[in-house]
């Protein structure tokens, strides 16, 4: 079970909304939100609502300024929703397609790749259906930059996801970390 607090304003201060769970619309809740404490487990945020745009993996410990943070490439302005990663044990696999709809060229993995062009020439990566485990998805070589989280069941378009324009470049999977 995960946990986190999710604060106004930079530093941890402001009003607060405790959170267990995933939550689609912080707004509700929090007029804005620029600081978190992550106490247990391991969360994705976004900067909008319903898990889309930009996304960071959060794991335990405190993020005082989200604007001035830079994880791998991003900042986030403030949050808007988040989504807790369930801990996952045992194995991993994922199927990658470079067309969407689970479509064109395709691989199966079981490990972290660094560079999918290097390591398996392909060039992108449009679809994927998670097998088991929890993966993230980054734009950039050896897991850097614009991420998307995807959890077990098919995804027939990332671009979908909320974050036009990125390319999958590299893969690892959430082990636990948190």
């Amino acid at each position: 079970m995960g946990k986190i607090i999710l604060f106004e304003e930079k530093n941890l201060q402001g009003r607060s909304y405790e959170c267990l769970n995933d939550c689609p619309e912080l707004t509700t809740v929090l007029g804005r939100c620029q600081s978190c404490r992550v106490e247990s487990g391991c969360f994705m945020v976004y900067e909008r609502s319903n898990f889309l745009g930009n996304q960071l993996f959060l794991k335990r410990g405190e993020y005082q300024d989200l604007q001035r943070m830079t994880t791998l490439g991003v900042t986030l302005d403030s949050i808007r929703s988040c989504r807790m990663i369930p801990l996952h044990r045992g194995q991993f696999k994922i199927k990658i397609f470079e067309r969407e709809n689970l479509t064109g060229q395709s691989n199966e993995l079981q490990e972290d790749c660094e560079n999918i062009m290097e390591r398996l020439r392909m060039n992108d990566i449009l679809s994927c259906q998670v097998l088991e485990g929890h993966w993230l998805l980054f734009e950039q070589p050896h897991f850097r930059g614009r991420m998307i989280y995807v959890k077990p069941g098919e995804h027939r378009s990332l671009k979908e996801m909320g974050l036009s324009g990125i390319r999958i470049i590299s893969l690892r999977r959430i082990t636990d970390m948190c």
